[in-house]
């Protein structure tokens, strides 16, 4: 009896379908976002290579869920060192891009490091909490953790990329509770953690790790000038307009007035979501919400399905990744926490994000595949 063919039965289609649905819908927001743009020429171009990114993207996705999950155990150290490297490497050589070393560049493709190594560190934590499950309490241990979690975080937050450092950080402690941290541990932490930040921030202010423009992103959030013709709080301001003027059933695809004048910025990534709302209004955004809700139930399931703590927590960590980078992109373009560069999953473009968020449905996948019992 062939075994991979019984395997293959337990492929999630509901999480691949609602994907490249998203996928697809993203690639036409892209489409109408740039439409008429005649102030660069490479945005004319972002359809064709997001098409392009998501092809590669989907490529990756059947390969990783092809793998044996249990794999990665095996060569996540080897993961963890290449990938800590590349962003030290990236810190020295990469030339700043709008304040901000985050890429090499091959050819004409940006890669995006820090958006693999969200990945990676899934894939590291998941693999030392299940070696440790019965050590979740030991400081000792906590605290080794957290330095796997720092030794690619610190390389991230000095590119600087506050945002996605912080991403990191929040993997770490959603699979530290996924693992069975109990809630006195958690509440101590957490309770470490705001006061260990009061104390830190000011010294990383100091030796300019976090920038002005960072601190000008909060500041501007806190005390809002509603006069701004520029900056963050400009671009905010038109994602409120664009989002207001959507109503309930939008302007239309192609009729924003707010996307297709230009007057919103970064539309194609950041400010995806406002000009999804302005032409499809608040129901067409409820229902792109709807299927990325699903994307994160159906990987919330698999955690639930899986026949081992390991594939449980990759399933779990992938779920936490999806759902906080949509919650803080849609947070930024409702003006409900500062600016960041987070974009909306499967949305927005950024091909090393795609690519990411595919890697991490792949792996769900891959638990699937390898689970016992089959169910819907």
């Amino acid at each position: 009896m062939n075994t991979n063919v019984i395997n293959w039965r337990h492929f999630d289609f509901w999480l691949f379908g609602a994907v490249l649905v998203l996928v697809i819908f993203g690639v036409t927001m892209i489409r109408s976002a740039v439409a008429g743009n005649i102030e660069l020429t490479t945005e004319t171009n972002l359809v064709n290579r997001q098409i392009i990114f998501a092809v590669v993207a989907f490529l990756f996705m059947f390969i990783t869920a092809g793998i044996d999950y249990h794999y990665w155990a095996s060569v996540n150290r080897v993961m963890y060192i290449i990938t800590a490297g590349a962003l030290a490497v990236l810190n020295i050589i990469a030339p700043a891009v709008f304040g901000s070393a985050r890429w090499f560049q091959v050819l004409t493709i940006n890669i995006q490091p820090s958006e693999i190594a969200k990945i990676v560190i899934i894939l590291v934590l998941a693999e030392y909490f299940t070696e440790h499950s019965g050590e979740v309490g030991s400081i000792r241990r906590i605290f080794r953790s957290l330095l796997y979690t720092l030794g690619i975080m610190v390389w991230i937050l000095l590119q600087p990329n506050l945002s996605t450092s912080i991403v990191i950080l929040v993997l770490w402690f959603a699979l530290l509770w996924a693992s069975g941290l109990q809630i006195k541990h958690l509440l101590l932490f957490s309770g470490t953690g705001v006061v260990g930040a009061a104390i830190l921030i000011p010294i990383l202010i100091r030796l300019e790790v976090i920038k002005e423009y960072q601190i000008g992103r909060v500041t501007s959030f806190l005390f809002p000038d509603p006069n701004a013709r520029y900056g963050d709080q400009y671009n905010i301001q038109q994602a409120l307009i664009s989002i207001g003027s959507g109503g309930w059933f939008g302007q239309g695809y192609g009729g924003g007035s707010q996307v297709q004048l230009r007057f919103l910025k970064v539309r194609w990534s950041d400010y995806i979501f406002s000009a999804m709302a302005e032409e499809f209004g608040f129901v067409g955004t409820v229902l792109v919400l709807a299927v990325l809700a699903f994307v994160i139930y159906r990987c919330l399931r698999a955690a639930r399905l899986a026949r081992d703590t390991f594939g449980a927590l990759i399933a779990f960590g992938v779920a936490t990744l999806l759902a906080f980078q949509a919650i803080v992109n849609i947070g930024v373009n409702l003006n409900m926490r500062p600016a960041t560069g987070l974009t909306l999953p499967f949305v927005s473009y950024v091909g090393s994000s795609l690519v990411s968020a595919m890697l991490g449905i792949g792996l769900v996948e891959s638990v699937l595949i390898r689970q016992k019992s089959l169910d819907f």
